[in-house]
C-alpha cells in the first residue's frame, strides 16, 4: 500500500508562528509560576519577621518581669523591712504588751455585698458562633427543609 502524502504542505511562516506561540505560552506559564512563588515567599518572610519580632518582645517582657520580681524580693527581704521599720520608729511586737478589748455590739467588718443575687447577670456571649457548632448533616437538612418550604 502506498504511503499517503499530505495534499498541502504547511507554510514555513505558519510553523514559525506556532513555535513562537508555544514559546510565549511556556514563557507566560513560567512567569506566572515564578510570580506566585515570589508572592508566597514574600508573605512567608513577612510572617517569619513578625514572629521573630513578637518573640523578641515576649523575651524582653520576660526579662522585665524577672527583674521586677528580683527587685520585689530584695525590697521585701527581712533585713530591708527591719531597716525601714527602724527608720519609721516602729516598735517591735511584744505579746505581753498587747491588750485586747471586747466591744459589745461590734461583730467585725460586714461582708461586702457585690450585687443583688435576685438579679442574675446575663450569660456572656458564647465564645463560638452557633454556626460553627452545627454539623454538616444538620446544616444540609436545615437548608433542604428551607428550600422545600419555599
Amino acid at each position: 500500500m502506498p504511503k499517503k502524502k499530505q495534499a498541502a504542505k504547511q507554510a514555513p511562516w505558519r510553523i514559525q508562528l506556532q513555535r513562537i506561540g508555544l514559546f510565549l505560552l511556556l514563557l507566560v506559564a513560567f512567569s506566572l509560576l515564578a510570580s506566585i512563588y515570589l508572592y508566597l515567599s514574600a508573605q512567608i518572610t513577612d510572617t517569619g519577621v513578625e514572629i521573630w519580632r513578637l518573640e523578641a518582645t515576649r523575651e524582653a517582657a520576660y526579662y522585665d518581669i524577672q527583674s521586677l520580681q528580683t527587685e520585689l524580693a530584695e525590697k521585701s527581704s527581712v533585713s530591708i523591712l527591719k531597716e525601714n521599720a527602724d527608720d519609721l520608729d516602729f516598735n517591735r511586737y511584744v505579746p505581753q504588751e498587747v491588750q485586747y478589748m471586747v466591744i459589745s455590739g461590734y461583730y467585725g467588718n460586714e461582708p461586702a455585698i457585690i450585687g443583688d443575687p435576685s438579679q442574675q447577670a446575663a450569660a456572656p456571649d458564647p465564645m463560638m458562633k452557633p454556626a460553627y457548632t452545627q454539623s454538616l448533616w444538620e446544616w444540609l437538612l436545615e437548608n433542604l427543609l428551607r428550600l422545600s418550604n419555599q
